[in-house]
């Protein structure tokens, strides 16, 4: 095995596979991540095959799977972290030209958001389409709803508090 067979090393990946995977999973507590990481901690342990001392095959590899769904559970956590900057992703959502694949994905993007916006109390859907959609400034809102800019100001805070609280970011990466 040590040697590159590939058969060899599909029987050890069937042998440890449940193992390896029993220790992903409970790290991640999330079935499709405990698969990843044991696959990536599987392509780890094929790539670390020569650098083995024959000691302890399970705990090597165990130990291997274990860093490998940390390192998994670190970067998701990371990505949960980061907010969501409801701007440039409006923004990058209306932009300009882009290939066909990127197009598609675009136009889902922008159903998804638009079936998003439908769902926003009236208030703050006014100023959000207003404002992103219309690209209208607060003067033109203002004038055109018959409010002041305090107002227009004030609606679109809330409007954007509303959207943070209420939407996830992972509906949008």
């Amino acid at each position: 095995m040590c040697q590159g067979d590939e058969d060899a090393f599909r029987k050890f990946v069937d042998r440890y596979a449940g193992q390896v995977y029993k220790i992903t999973y409970s790290v991640l507590r999330e079935a499709r991540g405990a698969e990843d990481a044991a696959q990536e901690a599987f392509l780890q342990i094929y790539k670390s095959l020569p650098d083995y001392r024959f000691q302890g095959l399970v705990t090597w590899i165990s130990r291997i799977a274990l860093h490998k769904a940390i390192d998994s559970k670190r970067k998701r956590d990371r990505q949960r972290e980061q907010p969501v900057d409801c701007e440039l992703t409006l923004r990058q959502i209306c932009s300009g030209d882009e290939d066909i694949l990127v197009g598609v994905v675009r136009r889902e993007r922008r159903e998804r958001l638009w079936n998003e916006v439908q769902m926003l109390p009236e208030m703050h859907r006014e100023v959000i389409v207003a404002y992103y959609i219309e690209q209208q400034n607060y003067e033109q809102i203002a004038t055109q709803k018959g409010i002041t800019l305090k107002t227009v100001e004030s609606r679109l805070y809330r409007a954007r508090q509303w959207i943070r609280k209420h939407w996830k970011e992972d509906d949008w990466l």
